[in-house]
């Protein structure tokens, strides 16, 4: 059964929904479908692939999310269990919304299998959150400072502002690693206990969150055409803004929130070239492997099932 919290952050993603498809509807009720056809037609077939080599990219750095978490607990489970578990957990995850279903029952039902307690996995799943955050502070930071203009596109102010904020997203980083490295006390956060990690843990982290991010962007910039294409850290940037927004806003799959952003951060591109863009976006991050993960679900229950069938037919 649902908490009452879960029910009024489904309601703000929802209200979320409403709005960002209305601002939406007001940019693209000028743009027909044929229109919009032509630009997916345009997209050449090496950029296909290319998106297609992303999106397998994105979903690589999401199972070493798990693959690091499990490390830093101590444990071996085997890397193909462990993809196929986080693959299914982000890929609902990324479409139903994370106030809904925050893929703690898929990884629960996958790791207590494995012999993990409740408190390890509420643990794994708060070290995946972070390691995610942590690849936003570092990839924003270094985009905010290395491209201090960029900020102009989703925000009306100063350069240097853009600057600050990088410089302080990659202290906290900074700050990070120097708690790993000098072992800093734990973190207490009501029942949970987190140790800082080894350095060895940490350079995963710092690697495998950004690989995430920039892979992901990855697939909207293969998308885009190559005229008038402002560059990859500027898509890069723009995709940061747009999902962080997504994420805030517990819209299902940032409906709405995504396509707004990018339509207004990206003026110099034909709007229906953008759109097409995040329709491949959308088809192959999130779409295709929601598909597939419910297959996953289903022969994941179907073992469990038959497993447990087994044993009590056993004397």
């Amino acid at each position: 059964m649902m908490k009452r919290s879960d029910w009024i952050w489904t309601m703000i993603g929802l209200a979320a929904v409403v709005f960002s498809c209305y601002l939406l509807y007001r940019e693209i009720r000028t743009i027909s479908l044929d229109e919009l056809t032509d630009s997916l037609h345009a997209i050449r077939a090496h950029n296909w692939l290319m998106a297609a080599g992303a999106t397998l990219g994105a979903y690589v750095a999401l199972a070493w999310y798990d693959r690091i978490a499990i490390a830093h607990l101590g444990k071996k489970i085997s890397w193909w269990f462990i993809t196929l578990c986080s693959f299914t957990t982000y890929a609902l995850a990324h479409n139903i919304g994370a106030s809904v279903f925050s893929g703690a029952v898929v990884r629960y039902r996958a790791y207590s299998s494995k012999g993990l307690g409740a408190q390890e996995i509420g643990l794994l799943i708060f070290f995946c959150s972070f390691t995610f955050a942590l690849g936003t502070l570092l990839s924003g930071g270094a985009v905010l400072v290395c491209q201090p203009d960029l900020i102009k596109r989703v925000a009306d102010v100063s350069p240097w502002l853009s600057v600050l904020i990088g410089s302080l997203m990659l202290g906290l980083v900074a700050l990070y690693v120097l708690g790993s490295w000098r072992q800093f006390k734990p973190w207490k956060w009501g029942k949970l206990h987190v140790e800082y990690p080894r350095l060895g843990i940490v350079a995963k982290q710092l690697l495998a969150g950004p690989l995430e991010l920039a892979c992901a962007a990855a697939i909207i910039y293969f998308a885009l055409p190559a005229d008038n294409n402002p560059g990859y850290l500027v898509v890069l940037g723009v995709f940061l803004a747009s999902f962080s927004l997504a994420l805030l806003s517990h819209a299902p799959g940032g409906l709405g929130v995504l396509e707004v952003t990018f339509l207004a951060a990206m003026p110099e591109l034909p709007t229906a070239d953008v759109l097409a863009a995040l329709i491949v976006f959308r088809g192959f991050y999130l779409l295709l492997p929601f598909a597939l993960s419910l297959l996953v679900v289903l022969g994941f229950e179907w073992g469990q099932w038959s497993s447990r069938r087994k044993q009590r037919e056993q004397p």
